[in-house]
């Protein structure tokens, strides 16, 4: 978020910015029917165990809170992303993630990072 703000206020010079040499690798959880009709208000479980693993982050897009619940608002609603030392790893992680996170008619690719993984090999 800082170095977002930095660069609106012309800043970016002004603050340190890092970064890592890991590789990410993020899977898309989307609601069944997507990019046509899709339901929503299905709870989403599993978000926190998903988000304690070591690299990983899930970014919520098609989510809300409804009752002290999240549950999906949207058709692309998550992207449970990982970091790795490299593509193989950073993919693993992501599935595992993945595995941890539950909502009534979800589906993600299973195909996610294996072209960049045939041209590493």
């Amino acid at each position: 978020l800082e170095i977002m703000f930095a660069c609106i206020d012309g800043k970016l010079d002004e603050i340190e910015v890092t970064s890592t040499p890991q590789t990410a690798c993020g899977v898309v959880m989307a609601a069944e029917g997507y990019p046509g009709s899709y339901p929503k208000g299905m709870e989403i479980t599993g978000l926190d165990e998903a988000d304690a693993m070591e690299g990983v982050k899930v970014f919520q897009a098609g989510t809300q809170v409804e009752d002290g619940r999240i549950v999906t608002s949207g058709g692309r609603v998550l992207c449970v992303t990982a970091l790795g030392d490299d593509l193989s790893e950073a993919r693993k992680k992501a599935y595992e993630a993945v595995d941890k996170v539950h909502f009534d008619k979800s589906f993600y690719r299973r195909d996610i990072a294996d072209k960049g993984l045939k041209r590493t090999k």
